[in-house]
């Protein structure tokens, strides 16, 4: 079962509201982030990952709420529930970001604004990492800033939201 998680146990300074709460979504692999390729994903843990991620939120004045499942099912059942769950957001979903159509079609009617992330440069990388059938519904993608790159996210969906 994926995992939903709150604020790693952090006191709020803002109650969740329209336009901050930011759901961010990881897939297949990225709770093995420390141990894959470090030339790729650099060396901290998926737990520092999601920590450094909810720095760059508060950051941007948003409440994050974290997503992590190696099933695709799961991954698009959670997409089904983003509109109940979250104002934006943020989808890194690893290989299935290149593949995955069942991912692409849930994230079309989530109804809320998307960013999609990638750790790692993905066009330096092997060709079939090149496209993305995820992008043609997000409303940017950023690549190869590593983790930087989620706080170009929240930024992104900043001005979306309009906060």
């Amino acid at each position: 079962m994926g995992r939903l998680l709150g604020r790693h146990g952090k006191v709020q300074r803002h109650m969740p509201s329209a336009h901050n709460r930011i759901h961010v979504m990881h897939g297949v692999n990225l709770d093995q982030i420390g141990r894959r390729d470090p030339a790729h994903y650099g060396s901290m843990t998926f737990l520092q990952l999601e920590q450094a991620i909810d720095g760059y939120a508060d950051e941007a004045g948003f409440d994050a709420r974290f997503f992590q499942t190696n099933h695709e099912g799961e991954f698009v059942e959670e997409l089904h529930r983003v509109s109940d769950l979250a104002d934006g957001v943020i989808v890194n979903a690893g290989a299935w970001s290149h593949y995955s159509r069942a991912i692409g079609d849930a994230l079309q009617f989530t109804g809320v604004p998307a960013v999609e992330v990638h750790i790692s440069d993905v066009m330096a990388r092997e060709p079939w990492r090149h496209v993305s059938v995820l992008a043609e519904n997000c409303i940017a993608t950023v690549s190869g800033k590593g983790v930087a790159g989620y706080r170009d996210a929240f930024a992104i969906l900043l001005d979306a939201l309009g906060t």
